[in-house]
């Protein structure tokens, strides 16, 4: 056996365990492809697309060829006051879902977990909004705060407080009502994800800590909550990232109104590319979005890693 023959028998063997070396499937990649082909096609492509059209100044309607202008857009973005007021709305919009989202579920999914005597019937009813698709809860709550004939108001009549309020048009109340609908919306796989984990924990050490004499309190915050901070932890930066990139639910509700109160960065992004037909810019628009849930994903990852050092 030659030296080239041995060296390239040796390149496809991996050492295992043991310091010894095994062979490598390379038909194990043919078991893959299916499952990789569509991401790269319809995810990692369309991105790697996006992010060069970043650095051209296409246009929609344009007769003249697209050309390529560097870090123009960007540049450009920086001083758009517009899309960073979005951008701020975008945050406010994240957070201001994402915790009371999480609280609510934590509640929901702790009573859930008790021996209700209509149990099974209660868990479907909690998941029934996230089975709705957003398109129809968008337009579901927008009967609901209808100024004239809107549940809300009809109820707030009366009950003699008020004669109702225009929630989607009031520039004090737009950003606070849509947030409402996006907690319910989005609280019922929160509370799927934290119902999981609850069910995770041994019962052995509630009883222990029962009688040992500890409270309900104390059960949660030594044996409860330690159980329950990796799924907590990965669902709420999920739910970060999901929040952040909401458009559907805001686009049926309000619009991106009144004047901008409501425009997320989607929104703003979906209109520089449809409504104005600036392509460039809005793609130069998401890769800075991007860049943003990639340093959401990279603080997690680091708090995970972190945490699985610790313990």
């Amino acid at each position: 056996m030659t030296l080239a023959s041995a060296t390239r028998r040796s390149a496809t063997r991996t050492p295992d365990a043991g310091g010894r070396r095994r062979p490598v499937d390379h038909g194990a990649w043919f078991l893959v492809l299916p499952a990789l082909i569509p991401i790269l096609v319809l995810s990692v492509g369309p991105l790697l697309y996006g992010i060069a059209l970043a650095f051209t100044d296409a246009q929609s309607g344009r007769t003249a060829p697209t050309q390529w202008i560097g870090a123009l857009n960007f540049q450009d973005l920086l001083h758009d006051t517009l899309f960073w007021e979005s951008f701020r709305i975008g945050l406010l919009w994240a957070v201001g879902v994402t915790v009371p989202q999480f609280l609510l579920a934590l509640g929901l999914a702790l009573l859930l977990n008790q021996d209700l005597r209509l149990r099974p019937l209660a868990r479907a009813l909690a998941i029934i909004p996230w089975a709705m698709p957003e398109v129809v809860v968008g337009i579901m709550w927008r009967l609901v705060y209808n100024p004239d004939a809107g549940i809300l108001n009809e109820t707030l009549r009366d009950l003699g407080l008020g004669d109702g309020h225009d929630w989607l048009s009031g520039l004090g109340t737009a950003l606070p009502a849509v947030i409402v609908v996006g907690v319910w919306a989005g609280m019922p796989q929160t509370t799927v994800a934290l119902l999981a984990g609850l069910q995770n924990t041994p019962r052995e050490l509630h009883e222990a800590a029962a009688v040992d004499g500890a409270g309900a309190w104390r059960r949660f915050r030594t044996v409860t909550w330690p159980a329950l901070r990796p799924v907590a932890l990965a669902i709420t930066a999920l739910n970060l990232i999901w929040n952040f990139n909401s458009f559907a639910l805001v686009y049926v509700l309000t619009n991106g109104g009144p004047g901008g109160r409501t425009r997320l960065p989607m929104l703003f992004a979906y209109e520089e590319a449809f409504r104005y037909g600036q392509f460039g810019y809005a793609a130069a628009m998401g890769c800075v979005m991007v860049a943003v849930i990639s340093v959401l994903l990279a603080v997690f990852l680091v708090g995970r890693i972190r945490g699985g050092d610790e313990s």
